[in-house]
């Protein structure tokens, strides 16, 4: 069996890795090293996980090249909580004509997250 595991390249892992533990329930499962500074971390969201990797060059607000997509229990009620965790919501959430409600939002480090909703 085949998977895929996105990994987000960060200047300021801590911060990235709070961000997705207060907006999406996020839990550490693994980290190198054990103890010190992280290098990287794999955080469990559901039933996925996502990596953060520290990587002090990287550039913020990069040209978007790939999308993270979560679903949520409640799209309009996180909104709160991603500008709380350092994030940005450009704009409301809109209903979509294929039955999604779905807010584009960006992470603290600009990379983009669409928090989506089944209707």
């Amino acid at each position: 069996m085949t998977s895929i595991q996105p990994i987000a390249g960060t200047p300021d892992l801590p911060r990235l890795r709070a961000f997705y533990e207060t907006v999406l329930g996020a839990t550490q499962t693994f980290r190198v090293p054990e103890d010190g500074p992280e290098f990287y971390v794999e955080l469990r969201i559901g039933a996925t996980t996502l990596g953060l990797v520290h990587e002090a060059d990287t550039t913020i607000g990069a040209p978007v090249r790939i999308i993270l997509s979560a679903d949520v229990d409640d799209v309009d009620a996180l909104l709160p909580a991603v500008e709380a965790a350092g994030g940005t919501v450009p704009g409301q959430p809109h209903d979509m004509p294929w039955g999604q409600r779905v807010a584009h939002v960006l992470d603290p480090d600009g990379n983009m997250l669409n928090l989506t909703k089944w209707l």
